[in-house]
């Protein structure tokens, strides 16, 4: 292994393998710098197995980590002499005989299920393993294949058995590393993520891991020892030891701990930094939030025309953002609110308050549907508000909202751009068009961006520059980024951590909860259409939404087409069946929600096009057909789709599931309408990768770190970032973790962070 030279080798030129003489330890850039072809025995298909893993350094080949604690203790196995029947054990073994007996009987779909059998032994007996359905076995557990094999006991003909179970090699057939068959008790051997495609094993890995580990030596540690000792955190050498090659397992859990505070502290700084560099850079507005006259502003105005009293939760929301629209700097606030939580409310109260200053507002929405909904919702909540305007007779004209999507016609784009270009245009709803070159404001003052979790940081940045103007003269507007997807506290602290945080925690008055019920079998199912058919007789209307399809959007569309036209002429004969996916045309999208509006439908069947924003108050019932094709967050934005009027709603799961993370998904919908409690859930059952990927930014997700499970190493990164950031602005005396940060974020993001 290479090293560099700065730090890397010894003052005498010494080798460069090992702890550097004298330097600060191994930087993780050197290792991100080399392949993993220095290694010994990593020849050309091993790299290309390795890449088949995402390894292609060194780093990636040291934080490629066990398993999540999957380590084969060499001291406690159970020999196979000592099992019991019922017993649920690790079992290893070497595979001693494979055979695939012909199964089943006839020709075709009679034919039974296939067959793998595997005769492993240790040195006190051997047992017969059997996979179903599993014919790959057969080469995967070639005789001298040395696993670890988990499962429930069983028998078969009086002699002890494994059936199906799961199945960790260790060592392929005819590889000489290690571990050999003298060595197997009292050691621990980690568990690596594999594929089927990379033709490894946790014992190869396992070897080139620990020759990187043996020749890179002692790492350079980015914490002092007073850090620390404060975090109760080993330092960074004993943690990758630990982590790859524990002597004892008590070792493994404070590695993990180290190196996931050290995913989550990278995360929280370049958060915390965006933070700073952004205030440090910004030009914002003072808003005008009230008026020296004591008269009512048009945010006032607006407020007290709304057909309802405004719920606690908005109040605070609304004065929580006014508070940061009237100070010196620009407003970057995350509303977070469960769907129907009256989020637009606020939203369009922050918008006006641009708009009385002779600012403009922006509305950006993920989709033509969404955008539309939006522009009708707030065009009637600012029916008859009035702008000053000297330039009319009047002295003022009625306030205006514009539309713009990719569809827009170019005479209407050209109006519209007038419009904005002179200021006439108040308030701008579209989707990504607004971040065409085309589109100028005259003053770009609040920007809404709805469904924050379809856009990253590059849109945000993209609508900043819109208010500076291309001419860079202008000021920062204010963002107002808002989310129907509720995420947990620490979820937010990773993915959003740069914002401000205000939740919409209250629903508004006589809003009931909707009724969900999982639906398994065909009997129950009836109940479900039987809802649709008496709800439609009482005026109302029902939503019917098909699976996801695999595939493009033109499958999606055809499979809805059909099954809208199966349910037209089967359980929904008689009702005015319409329909709505992607690839019909806009001007259609229109008439059919239009239609569905009114009443001149009365179902709807469409695809996951409506899962925001759609909301019609006469639609009391949902239908999801193949619910368990669904995530919990999808599920959930559907469900808010009905009961949002003050009548009783219905959410119907259709599901003959029984895997069981479908089950608990489905369970925890009919359990719960918490969209807070449900992204808990969701976290539990998927992880973290879903909702990191809400970033859009960073080379790396977490792959340690545990949101749910560390909670506490969330606030401590986050305290210990905003702590050295606050005593070092720009880091000048931490460069090994500028120079480490840099590794982990995009190149522009960097140049962004470390500009000085």
């Amino acid at each position: 292994m290479t090293a560099a030279p700065s730090d890397a080798t010894s003052p005498d030129g010494g080798p460069p393998d090992g702890p550097p003489a004298g330097g600060p330890g191994r930087k993780l850039g050197q290792l991100a710098e080399l392949e993993v072809s220095v290694l010994k025995g990593v020849g050309t298909a091993a790299l290309r197995d390795l890449a088949e893993l995402g390894i292609g350094t060194v780093l990636d080949l040291i934080t490629h980590y066990p398993r999540q604690g999957r380590y084969i203790d060499g001291t406690r196995l159970v020999p196979i002499a000592d099992l019991v029947v019922g017993d649920k054990a690790s079992v290893l073994g070497e595979v001693t005989r494979v055979s695939s007996p012909s199964s089943g009987y006839g020709r075709g779909r009679r034919r039974g299920p296939s067959r793998v059998e595997v005769e492993i032994a240790d040195d006190s007996a051997r047992l017969k393993v059997v996979f179903f359905n599993q014919a790959w076995r057969a080469k995967q557990l070639a005789v001298g294949t040395l696993a670890l094999f988990f499962g429930t006991i069983g028998t078969y003909r009086d002699a002890l058995q494994l059936s199906s179970p799961t199945a960790d090699v260790l060592r392929a057939a005819g590889d000489d590393g290690e571990p050999d068959d003298g060595d197997r008790k009292g050691r621990i051997f980690p568990v690596y993520p594999l594929t089927e495609k990379a033709n490894l094993t946790s014992a190869r890995i396992s070897r080139y891991v620990g020759e990187a580990l043996d020749r890179a030596g002692r790492f350079a540690d980015p914490l002092s020892e007073a850090w620390r000792r404060r975090l109760d955190l080993v330092d960074r050498t004993e943690a990758f030891n630990h982590i790859h090659r524990p002597t004892s397992l008590a070792q493994c859990e404070p590695a993990r701990r180290r190196l996931a505070f050290d995913e989550l502290f990278r995360l929280q700084l370049a958060l915390v930094l965006r933070k700073l560099r952004l205030q440090d850079d910004a030009r914002g507005i003072r808003h005008t939030v009230s008026r020296s006259d004591g008269g009512p502003t048009l945010t006032d105005r607006f407020l007290d025309r709304l057909p309802f009293c405004p719920t606690g939760a908005q109040q605070r929301a609304i004065t929580a953002i006014l508070d940061d629209l009237a100070g010196p700097l620009p407003m970057h606030r995350l509303l977070q609110g469960d769907v129907g939580s009256g989020k637009t409310v606020v939203a369009v109260a922050a918008l006006l308050v641009a708009v009385e200053g002779g600012h403009q507002g922006a509305l950006m929405a993920p989709t033509e549907v969404l955008a539309e909904q939006h522009a009708g919702a707030v065009a009637e909540l600012v029916d008859s508000l009035t702008v000053s305007d000297p330039t009319t007779l009047e002295g003022w004209r009625p306030l205006r909202v514009a539309l713009l999507t990719s569809k827009t016609a170019a005479r209407g784009r050209a109006a519209i751009h007038a419009g904005l270009a002179d200021g006439t245009v108040d308030i701008l709803i579209g989707t990504h068009a607004l971040l065409t070159d085309q589109v100028e404001f005259h003053s770009l003052g609040v920007v809404v961006i709805d469904e924050q979790h379809r856009f990253g940081v590059e849109q945000r940045a993209a609508l900043r520059a819109k208010g500076r103007g291309p001419d860079d003269t202008g000021h920062d507007p204010d963002l107002l980024v808002m989310t129907a997807t509720p995420i947990p506290r620490t979820a937010a602290m990773v993915v959003f951590g740069d914002l401000d945080m205000t939740i919409v925690d209250e629903l508004p008055p006589g809003r009931l909860p909707v009724t969900t019920a999982w639906l398994r079998t065909p009997l129950e199912v009836e109940e479900a259409w039987s809802r649709v058919r008496s709800e439609v007789a009482r005026g109302h209307r029902a939503f019917v939404v098909c699976p996801l399809v695999e595939g493009s959007e033109r499958v999606e569309a055809t499979s809805v087409v059909a099954e809208a036209e199966r349910l037209a002429a089967s359980e929904l004969s008689g009702l005015r069946v319409g329909l709505l996916h992607g690839q019909l045309p806009s001007a259609e999208k229109e008439r059919v929600m239009a239609d569905f509006r009114s009443g001149a439908l009365e179902v709807l069947v469409a695809t996951t096009v409506i899962e925001v924003g759609v909301d019609v108050a006469e639609a009391t019932v949902m239908v999801i057909e193949d619910a368990d094709r669904f995530g919990i967050a999808q599920l959930h934005q559907l469900r808010g789709r009905v009961g949002r009027g003050s009548d009783p709603a219905w959410c119907y799961l259709l599901s003959e599931s029984d895997a069981p993370e479908p089950e608990a998904r489905l369970s925890a919908m009919e359990q719960s309408t918490d969209g807070f409690a449900l992204a808990e859930v969701d976290l539990e059952l998927r992880g973290e990768g879903t909702i990191l990927g809400a970033r859009q930014k960073g080379k790396s997700d977490l792959k340690l770190a545990r949101l749910i499970s560390d909670q506490d190493l969330v606030v401590e990164a986050r305290s210990v970032a905003e702590e050295l950031v606050a005593d070092d602005p720009e880091l000048s005396a931490h460069r090994l973790l500028v120079d480490e940060l840099r590794i982990f974020i995009e190149d522009d993001e960097a140049e962004f962070l470390f500009k000085s």
